[in-house]
């Protein structure tokens, strides 16, 4: 047992390698080139050049190893991590005393890391390629095109899922990282005097001597610190153990040994300064290093992809935006996820800014806004964490997280001067996001209260068929449900419609565990219920997709009266319209009207032929697969309308056609 635990943390370390520190690990292509770049300003001189190194290795010892590593990775739920699953724990314990606030700040800090998404494929891909420039200028016409050939070619990969590209990227990474030192220690060694930027004083006298010019410097070296968010959303992927024996053992000394080389050569050679990583390499390997650092960026960007995909489960699960397909992946984790349609809009956002960005240097500007943003808010909901999960005192928590508050405000507050150079780009990205989010958070919650007020407890539906006595019409019917205590609204609104009940009624709910595959003899439970009514709930692991028939014939095998020959499907669906009046606007209600059907009709059933393979659960519901002559021939559909009104969601049409 022991040796097979030691084998699947080996394998998870490696792979997170491979997506996790991609790319806080390629930040060394272009963090110190961008401090003294044109755009920049500051003059490599050896003071400059201390301090620079000094607030890199400072920056990377307070955020990434103390912050995170030490202490926000620790708020994980059910081993997911990011803002949503800090808002997920907060709301198991506070409930509706959570306040409003608190779930917007946490929106917004989410929503930042959409932006951020974007931004980190196409800077990683283009400051690779920018390499080739430095080898000869005629290779300046080809980065951009051969960018998005690269970018088509790492979101194509999405689908084969994290666990298998980080199986494969994880060597290559290690290759990285091994090289990323071995280069250092050269330049090291031959200018061992860099070592004295270890020491924060030069990081101080950086400031005093360069002033807001100096403060305003700290965007540029933000940079070496990108992929720390993303690092605490892929939690879920890896497991927090992996994640630190990955940081601590390989990436952070790897990572500051090449800092400090490149560093140790502008120190010696100032003007190799334009393009400190590149210069560090002997001329004749330049062209294999352009190889794996383009290599190392495909890597990189599959740190924040993967982390949006949990992003995106957890909002969905939390309901703050429309349901969309989620594949699982892997049985060792069930955190690694695809989501298709968000990597689609991910590819065709990428491509776009390499189109109208063009160099890495533009995109930096863009970078640290969403970057130190997000760091700020996840700080505060932290802060939170603190105090009412862990129950700490407000004497233990404050200073640490003032720590924290302090270190993201400066770093946010010296983005801000990029606003216009770039820096409105993820903002606006986060606006539009959050309005989305906000929008389905209100009307799908304003929605839910109105539907639960159409149902009723299964004991009162069954009180209800003792003294009503309905026509039972011969066959089985299985009712899909959501419900855990009540009975299906459309269930109720059957029985009222026809006054008749099918035979033998089944209420059939279909849970999700967080294993890989469920032992055969927990698979359904059964409760009779009387009256011919049964309730069956199918539990089914997260890398298996249910099957009706099977679980069915399961039921029947523990007593169910069901004739599989002759049943009937049951499947609720809601309907939109607008009402004279409303609260909501115009846009907001076009939003939800739009996306709330969709995703209703998507994701509650999906057909299948003999063989043919379907999916996995998605995030907030079942896919469940059903005979595709069963869908043909025996189903009842039931259609709700709905007005959003001044009063909320009002009734305004109900039909139901068999």
């Amino acid at each position: 047992m022991g040796h097979k635990l030691k084998e699947k943390t080996s394998i998870l370390v490696i792979s997170a390698l491979g997506v996790v520190f991609g790319d806080i690990g390629t930040s060394p292509l272009y963090a110190v080139k961008v401090c003294f770049s044109n755009v920049s300003g500051l003059a490599p001189s050896p003071s400059n050049v201390l301090g620079v190194i000094s607030l890199i290795f400072w920056s990377l010892t307070l955020v990434v190893s103390i912050k995170y590593a030490l202490f926000v990775m620790r708020a994980d739920d059910e081993g997911e991590g990011g803002v949503f699953a800090m808002l997920a724990l907060l709301h198991k314990k506070m409930g509706a005393n959570m306040g409003r606030g608190l779930v917007l700040a946490g929106l917004f800090g989410s929503a930042l890391l959409y932006g951020d998404g974007l931004i980190t494929p196409v800077i990683s891909v283009l400051s690779a390629l920018e390499g080739l420039e430095v080898a000869t200028t005629k290779a300046q016409p080809l980065v951009v095109p051969l960018t998005c050939v690269v970018l088509v070619l790492l979101f194509w990969a999405q689908k084969h899922g994290t666990g298998r590209i980080g199986r494969f990227f994880g060597p290559v990474m290690i290759l990285w990282f091994a090289v990323l030192a071995t280069l250092g220690v050269m330049a090291i060694a031959k200018h061992p005097e860099i070592l004295a930027a270890l020491s924060p004083l030069h990081a101080l006298q950086f400031f005093l001597r360069n002033g807001i010019h100096g403060f305003f410097i700290l965007g540029a070296v933000v940079l070496c610190i990108t992929g720390c968010e993303a690092l605490y959303l892929d939690m879920g992927h890896f497991g927090a153990r992996a994640i630190r024996i990955s940081w601590y053992g390989i990436a952070l000394p790897a990572l500051l040994l090449n800092y400090f080389g490149q560093g140790a050569l502008v120190l010696h050679d100032p003007k190799t300064a334009t393009d400190a990583f590149y210069h560090l390499v002997p001329q004749t390997l330049l062209y294999p290093m352009v190889a794996l650092a383009t290599a190392a960026t495909i890597i990189a960007s599959q740190a924040i992809i993967s982390g949006v995909f949990s992003l995106t489960r957890q909002a969905m699960q939390l309901g703050f935006i429309p349901r969309m397909r989620v594949l699982h992946t892997s049985s060792m984790a069930e955190g690694q996820i695809y989501a298709p349609e968000v990597n689609l809009m991910m590819l065709l956002a990428a491509i776009m800014l390499a189109l109208y960005f063009k160099a890495s240097e533009n995109l930096a500007a863009a970078y640290g806004i969403a970057v130190t943003g997000d760091m700020f808010i996840t700080s505060m909901v932290f802060f939170f964490i603190t105090r009412q999960i862990w129950g700490w005192g407000l004497a233990t928590a404050l200073p640490l997280c003032l720590l924290f508050w302090g270190v993201d405000l400066t770093f946010f507050s010296a983005c801000l001067g990029k606003f216009l150079t770039g820096g409105w780009f993820p903002l606006a990205i986060a606006v539009v996001i959050l309005s989305i989010m906000v929008t389905w958070w209100d009307g799908w919650k304003t929605l839910a209260i109105k539907v639960m007020t159409m149902t009723i407890s299964r004991d009162a539906f069954l009180e209800k068929v003792a003294a009503e006595k309905p026509v039972r019409l011969p066959g089985s019917g299985v009712f899909l449900s959501t419900f855990h205590k009540e009975v299906p609204p459309m269930l109720l609104r059957y029985l009222t419609q026809t006054r008749a009940l099918p035979e033998n009624l089944i209420i059939l709910s279909i849970l999700t565990a967080d294993v890989p595959v469920v032992e055969e003899g927990k698979r359904v439970e059964i409760h009779a219920l009387g009256h011919g009514v049964y309730r069956v709930t199918a539990h089914n692991g997260f890398m298996e997709t249910p099957d009706i028939t099977e679980i069915l014939m399961e039921a029947r095998r523990h007593g169910v009266k069901i004739d599989l020959d002759n049943v009937t499907y049951y499947l609720g669906r809601i309907n939109l319209v607008p009402a004279m009046k409303r609260t909501m606007a115009k846009w907001q209600r076009f939003l939800f009207t739009f996306y709330a059907p969709q995703c209703g009709q998507r994701l509650d059933l999906y057909e299948h032929s003999p063989g043919q393979g379907l999916g996995n659960r998605s995030a907030d519901g079942v896919l469940v697969l059903l005979p595709r002559s069963k869908l043909q021939n025996n189903s009842y559909g039931y259609t709700e309308n709905y007005s959003l009104s001044p009063q909320g969601l009002s009734i305004t049409h109900k039909s139901g056609t068999l």
